[in-house]
């Protein structure tokens, strides 16, 4: 089935709401698709290739998915990738782990043996490996902080696209927005012309945020701890992220590594020993922020004056997905009010109860986040 097709199957099931934005995004990764199925047979056999190369074919013009948070574009892009047949080679993947790739691919070039390039000169061999292993390359959170990742998207993209390599994406940010206010930026401007020549901008900005809707119809404070709060925590992990594959992820802080349990589309799992037992602080926490959408915190105990330490770590684990908007998923074995009986920070933790009560109303799941 065409993408179209297989979103009006989801639709006809009832499992989302009719969405005008998603419609039509759906409708441009249905062009998309089959532009793919047809470059791709052109390539095929040596009749087709000589053809190929005589009429020179652009590749298909990709598509760039972007608005706020919630509103389906995972769900959309998956739904393409599933629709692209196994005999066409496919790779759907989160920016930032693609990027790590990248980072290592120029790495080992330079560590090898009589060989010494610079940057520039490791980007097509690394583009030729990307297009033998991928004809299509779908990219989840895409997203650029790094001055360096900055100064390396527009040659490697040029590279990427110059091999007839189908590209799609999802984003919080229109493209004129990425890396808004880094450092060199008026170097990062070709990629965004690149972008904007090379793929179709599509906004899917609805006023619904369906995963917020998520988290106010499942909760997101379970408690006491017990098999029932352990299976609508992990039926609300399940929920958010679409029954995706998940996995362990990597955060570096100035040398330091936060290890991330389980992740997947912007959502992480830790326990609290995990994040409030180790010597963690507001930098670390930030970094978190940054990275996930949703933060799942888990089997929180009963926090007393042994405990005082832990409670202060969680007071600023909240503070930060709080002032930044995230969400935070608890189980905990007592409600938020009777969660701390030590006295040491006592009246500061009244804070942290306030918090964690809004955190759990529809105006704070509202919020716009980035």
């Amino acid at each position: 089935m065409t993408p179209l097709e297989r979103y009006n199957a989801i639709l006809s099931r009832k499992k989302i709401d009719p969405d005008p934005l998603q419609e039509k995004a759906a409708s441009s990764l249905t062009r998309l698709y089959h532009d793919v199925l047809e470059y791709e047979e052109s390539r095929q056999g040596w009749r087709q290739k000589i053809k190929f190369l005589q009429l020179r074919k652009m590749p298909p013009r990709g598509v760039y998915l972007y608005g706020p948070v919630g509103r389906g574009k995972s769900m959309l892009m998956d739904i393409f990738y599933d629709s692209i047949p196994l005999g066409i080679k496919k790779r759907r993947v989160h920016f930032h782990q693609f990027m790590i790739e990248v980072h290592d691919y120029i790495h080992s070039r330079r560590a090898m043996d009589g060989i010494i390039e610079d940057m520039d000169a490791a980007l097509p061999s690394l583009a030729l490996v990307i297009s033998n292993r991928s004809r299509v390359l779908c990219f989840d959170e895409f997203h650029v902080t790094d001055v360096v990742d900055a100064m390396i998207l527009s040659r490697l993209f040029t590279a990427i696209l110059d091999q007839g390599i189908t590209i799609v994406t999802t984003s919080n940010w229109q493209p004129e927005d990425l890396y808004k206010g880094g450092l060199q930026r008026d170097r990062f401007l070709p990629f965004i012309k690149l972008i904007r020549e090379r793929m179709e901008i599509v906004a899917i900005d609805s006023p619904v945020d369906y995963r917020a809707r998520q988290l106010k119809e499942m909760s997101v404070y379970f408690s006491p701890l017990n098999g029932e709060s352990n299976k609508r925590a992990e039926n609300l992990f399940n929920s958010l992220t679409e029954g995706s594959d998940s996995g362990a992820d990597l955060i570096n802080v100035k040398g330091r590594t936060i290890q991330v349990p389980i992740a997947a589309k912007g959502v992480a799992r830790f326990s609290f020993a995990q994040l409030c037992e180790r010597p963690l602080g507001a930098e670390d926490y930030l970094a978190i922020a940054k990275r996930y959408h949703t933060v799942f915190l888990e089997n929180i105990p009963r926090l007393g004056y042994d405990r005082r330490n832990e409670a202060k770590r969680m007071m600023t684990l909240v503070d930060v997905l709080y002032d930044n908007g995230r969400n935070l998923v608890i189980t905990a074995e007592e409600m938020p009010q009777k969660l701390y009986t030590g006295h040491d920070h006592a009246f500061e933790f009244q804070r942290t109860v306030s918090r964690l009560l809004e955190m759990q109303t529809e105006d704070y799941l509202n919020r716009p986040k980035s």
